[in-house]
């Protein structure tokens, strides 16, 4: 054991139990939103959206902490975390309704950003001779915490039906008190730019202000779905016209600090991270509800299949360094994207004991995403601080949360809608005109929905129709995510060849530029 990792311990077990929180968050929501979407009539869609705000603010504070970080110290920023979620965890517990969901589960997500706005730095200055073996031990916090929450969750469900999910959402709390309670006894470090004297514009400018527009755009589009902007009559603009209108001043404030449009490399490498992110985390947030029918069938609950897959990418992180030693991070990565993809189409359409083995599939390949991408950030952009790890998690979460949950609740919204069509034409029945009588607005604008009561107050053979058609509903929208990982294969194979034409991959480390690592990336 080095010294390096003997002097780090206690910043690290710290930043590990912070890592957990934040998954306990994401899988007791996932556990409970059926509950939800039953209690409040809400249709998938609005599943969907309460899947994703669990995810995009993140991007938010992460973004704008990591501006500051360095000011204002990792530890405030640790505060800052907790009371964001025992703030969260107190409005889901009083909620009546969508929006009091929607807002606790907000401040909630701000609190997760704010824990990884300061722990992928932290842990990237405190272990950065091995950054990608340290960073995929710090995220095993994430699959840790989602076992640990859903075996408690399942245990509760089982010895205490009666509890309700407000019992079972409360549960967050266990980890928000420990990761609190370590926090009270560490000294931080400054971090890994500024004991280099590298200057903020630096900083600024290596991201660049092109991955501040991207950034601004994807949060700009959810917050004008939020408050109602495409019914708003705004210079007769779209939304989307909107929101990359906004984006566009605020990456001109952003270009006004950093002088730089950003490093190609690094903009490449921050647009990758969104289908790998999308791959991981919407495809999780889904995935009790997705597999839920089949696991019925062989008498499982669907929560076990999250548990399961995570429980791989939990070993797996703790002993990554190995393999991406071996392979590099770019090799892990486009293996790594080409498992994944096998694993989530063959759970498209596995059944019985089949969904295990598939679910392994996609349990190995996802092991190594947020990590090492997180890895491949920091060794090659070293300069770019907090800001450049950061912006990486901040696009993959706003991916995850604006696009990825919102299309897959929209994908199956849309087989249900042919799907009924389908079965009026066949049986000339009239279910699309007496159930698709709600309209509502999504990211990806207006469009007609389920009358949920009305389903729920359906006769037994027309909800028996319902049935077997969210069933298939769930394996479409398995099926159109497999395609991401394929996406990020191809580009990480070419990214291979590209650093082979120049010697290699090799990190880059403050102090050491060389021809071989001062702006090789440019």
């Amino acid at each position: 054991m080095t010294s390096e990792t003997k002097g780090n311990g206690g910043l690290f077990a710290m930043s590990f139990a912070a890592i957990t929180a934040t998954s306990f968050c994401f899988i007791l929501r996932a556990l409970v939103i059926g509950h939800w979407g039953t209690e409040f009539a809400l249709s998938e869609t609005q599943k969907g959206e309460l899947a994703g705000v669990g995810l995009w603010p993140f991007a938010i504070s992460i973004v704008l902490i990591s501006l500051v970080i360095d000011k204002v110290g990792f530890k405030l920023t640790y505060w800052f975390a907790a009371i964001c979620h025992v703030v969260g965890l107190a409005l889901l517990f009083m909620a009546n309704g969508y929006w009091m969901l929607y807002i606790g589960t907000f401040i909630m997500a701000l609190g997760n950003g704010a824990v990884e706005a300061a722990a992928n730095p932290l842990i990237a200055t405190a272990y950065s001779h091995d950054k990608p073996k340290w960073l995929n031990r710090l995220h095993a916090g994430w699959p840790g915490g989602m076992i640990l929450g859903g075996l408690l969750a399942m245990g509760l469900g089982y010895f205490a039906p009666e509890a309700g999910w407000r019992v079972t959402v409360g549960l967050m709390i266990i980890p928000v008190l420990v990761y609190t309670f370590l926090l009270l006894k560490q000294k931080f470090p400054v971090s890994e730019r500024v004991a280099h004297g590298v200057s903020y514009k630096t900083m600024l400018g290596e991201a660049g202000f092109i991955s501040a527009f991207i950034l601004a755009a994807l949060i700009m589009l959810e917050i004008g779905r939020v408050f109602s902007l495409p019914t708003v009559a705004f210079m007769g603009m779209s939304l989307p016209a909107v929101a990359l209108t906004i984006a566009a001043v605020a990456a001109v404030v952003y270009a006004f600090f950093a002088g730089s449009p950003g490093r190609p490399l690094y903009i490449l490498l921050l647009v990758l991270m969104m289908p790998l992110a999308v791959t991981e985390l919407a495809t999780d947030s889904w995935i009790s509800e997705l597999m839920g029918p089949e696991m019925q069938k062989i008498g499982l609950a669907a929560g076990w299949v999250l548990i399961y897959t995570n429980l791989i990418v939990f070993v797996i992180r703790i002993f990554a360094g190995t393999l991406i030693e071996k392979f590099k991070p770019l090799g892990v990565l486009a293996m790594a994207s080409g498992v994944a993809a096998v694993g989530i189409f063959l759970m498209a359409g596995a059944a019985g004991p089949a969904i295990l083995a598939a679910a392994t599939l996609y349990g190995i390949g996802k092991s190594f995403f947020w990590g090492t991408s997180m890895a491949v950030a920091s060794e090659q952009f070293p300069k770019a601080g907090a800001i450049g790890i950061n912006m990486f998690g901040g696009a993959g979460m706003l991916a995850a949360g604006i696009l990825g949950t919102v299309l897959l609740g929209a994908t199956q919204d849309a087989s249900t809608r042919e799907g009924l069509k389908r079965h009026d034409e066949a049986q000339g029945t009239a279910l699309t005109a007496t159930y698709l009588t709600q309209e509502k607005v999504s990211i990806f604008g207006r469009y007609p929905a389920l009358d949920e009561a009305a389903v729920a107050a359906a006769p037994e053979a027309d909800k028996a129709v319902f049935t077997e058609l969210a069933v298939t509903a769930k394996k479409d929208a398995l099926k159109e995510m497999a395609l991401l990982p394929v996406i990020t294969l191809l580009v990480y194979l070419g990214l291979i060849f590209w650093f082979r034409s120049r010697g290699g991959y090799r990190p880059v480390v403050l102090g050491q530029e060389t021809t071989e690592g001062k702006g090789k990336n440019d």
